[in-house]
């Protein structure tokens, strides 16, 4: 953005907001032309921007998302961070609900392809489009958090993926302690022995700073209501409780979640509570099933009072329900294109920022000038 400019990231909960960044704040980069700048944010690494946030912030709001339009869509919107789950990635990319059917290769590598994606969105934000009413903007890439279950396999298995996921450039990963196969929702489900998340959580450790980011933040979920193979009389929140206050005595989890089959109050509160007499810094995440209205906005404060810093927001079907109302108002038109370009903040931006960047390298046969008659020396 130019230095002058004054639009920037939303406030967290995806409330976009215009704010004024100081030239401390903002940086030139030998990727955009002179004038335009980007965020020093730029230049840390995810995994210590999320440990920033979780440490400054209130809470930090995440949407689910599945793909790099997605995370682009969280990032332009003002989201300060990005969970990438299973099930957002198995309804962008296989068209059902998680069964299953995703390999850790898969996963890590559309999270690298979406760390690459908001690199690439930030610098095109960053000049805009004054043609087409686009300001520059200067955009916080959001660090991205995967949902890796509990290493689809073996010890081994979560030893690949979490070298795969740390090369991917994500913040952090969340391991979980349910067996697969599994269905998708809150139905019951089958517990890995708790020594042995123990000791998948120890070797996501291990792996990470050995692959060099000693920050990468850890997160572990544990489960109990749902426990399937635990004897009836033994289910509950009680178990959850235990088994989180096991993950927690092994100094690994940075983050600590508990999957709760509703979203009471009562359950959240006491959880947060009996962990926290054992472990009074604990932080927490909370999986919200929807969108809030604003008239519940105020419950995300509740939430952050109780510790739960990283909220993050079931919206990975979402997108269909968009694309399902666009394709039907198309069907319906009985001329296509006599309204306005129905185009994303990403195309917008890009298209611009090409351009300037084509002529920076000497590049411009693929600018706005390539159907120019250009001289017979440049074209040899």
């Amino acid at each position: 953005m130019h230095l002058n400019g004054n639009n920037g990231n939303g406030n967290g909960n995806g409330k976009r907001r215009l704010t004024r960044m100081t030239g401390n704040e903002l940086m030139s980069h030998p990727l955009l032309p002179p004038g335009f700048y980007l965020p020093s944010s730029r230049r840390i690494h995810p995994s210590k921007r999320l440990r920033e946030l979780l440490r400054t912030e209130a809470f930090v709001v995440s949407p689910e998302v599945g793909d790099p339009t997605g995370a682009q869509l969280a990032m332009y919107h003002g989201f300060k961070a990005v969970y990438v789950s299973r099930h957002s990635f198995a309804m962008a990319h296989l068209g059902t609900t998680d069964m299953d059917l995703c390999s850790a290769v898969e996963t890590a590598d559309t999270a690298r392809r979406m760390v690459s994606a908001l690199r690439k969105f930030q610098l095109a934000a960053a000049v805009g489009d004054a043609e087409k009413d686009i300001p520059p903007q200067a955009l916080h890439i959001p660090p991205l958090v995967v949902n890796m279950d509990a290493g689809q396999g073996d010890i081994f298995s979560l030893q690949r993926g979490t070298e795969l996921y740390v090369g991917a450039g994500v913040a952090g990963a969340q391991i979980e302690d349910q067996v697969l196969s599994k269905g998708s929702g809150h139905k019951g489900k089958a517990l890995i022995p708790a020594s042995e998340v123990a000791g998948t959580l120890k070797m996501a450790r291990l792996v990470a700073d050995d692959c060099g980011n000693s920050d990468f933040l850890i997160f572990a979920c544990a489960s109990g209501e749902l426990a399937v193979n635990a004897p009836e009389s033994l289910r509950g929140l009680d178990l959850a409780i235990e088994r989180a206050l096991r993950y927690l005595e092994t100094g690994i989890p940075d983050v600590l979640s508990c999957e709760f089959p509703a979203s009471d109050r009562a359950p959240v509160e006491r959880f947060c509570w009996e962990v926290r007499k054992r472990f009074p810094k604990a932080i927490f995440a909370f999986r919200c099933p929807t969108l809030l209205s604003d008239s519940e906005s105020q419950r995300l404060s509740e939430l952050g009072e109780l510790g739960m810093k990283f909220i993050f927001i079931a919206v990975g079907a979402q997108h269909t329900y968009g694309m399902s109302e666009l394709v039907q108002s198309a069907a319906e038109r009985e001329a296509w294109g006599s309204g306005a370009e129905l185009h994303g903040p990403a195309y917008l931006a890009d298209e611009h920022y090409r351009q300037l960047v084509a002529k920076m390298f000497d590049a411009e046969r693929i600018g706005k000038d390539t159907s120019e008659e250009r001289p017979k020396e440049e074209a040899v």
